[in-house]
């Protein structure tokens, strides 16, 4: 494979990425707690709406147009603070919707004292792709063991960061 990297300041969210994350957060209408010692969450995974107030598990439910357009918003606002957060890092596509997704996940704050961000901005692709790894705990939970796989359990969490790190070998 021989692309070239793009500045980040020139990358969206693709449409492919949008989708992996919409699939990825599955779909709920109504408010709900996805696993223990999380927060309430609605449509594709959002936790607050676009003024900034969390999602409370005694909201009403919304429409499945609702529940995109929530996502699209949100999405768009932690796209700015991603993009911001790289200064001068160029990436492929697939790594940055990638690396968008993880931030939607785990939050902005968290990616910002990253190592995967920080591999990034010294130019550490593959260290990069590698600290994904790191990333497999919730709610004091190590969601790559067995144990913690039930049914509220953080399996996904795992899966979804093993997903992620696939990936992202893949664009190397």
């Amino acid at each position: 494979m021989n692309r070239t990297r793009q500045a980040v300041a020139v990358l969206a969210l693709s449409a492919a990425g949008f989708a992996a994350w919409v699939g990825g957060e599955g779909l709920s209408l109504v408010p709900y707690v996805p696993t223990r010692g999380d927060v309430p969450t609605i449509g594709h995974g959002s936790t607050r709406y676009e003024d900034g107030t969390p999602v409370r598990l005694s909201d009403p439910p919304i429409t499945r147009a609702r529940a995109l357009q929530l996502a699209r918003n949100l999405h768009s606002e932690e796209e700015q603070r991603f993009r911001a957060s790289l200064p001068g890092v160029a990436l492929h596509q697939e790594e940055y919707d990638l690396y968008l997704d993880f931030t939607g996940q785990f939050g902005i704050g968290n990616w910002r004292t990253s190592s995967m961000r920080r591999h990034l901005l010294d130019g550490e692709y593959r260290q990069a792709c590698d600290a994904l790894l790191k990333w497999r705990r919730q709610g004091g939970r190590d969601c790559s063991l067995p144990q913690n796989w039930g049914p509220k359990g953080c399996k996904g969490v795992w899966t979804r960061q093993q997903e992620r790190h696939r990936k992202c070998l893949e664009a190397q």
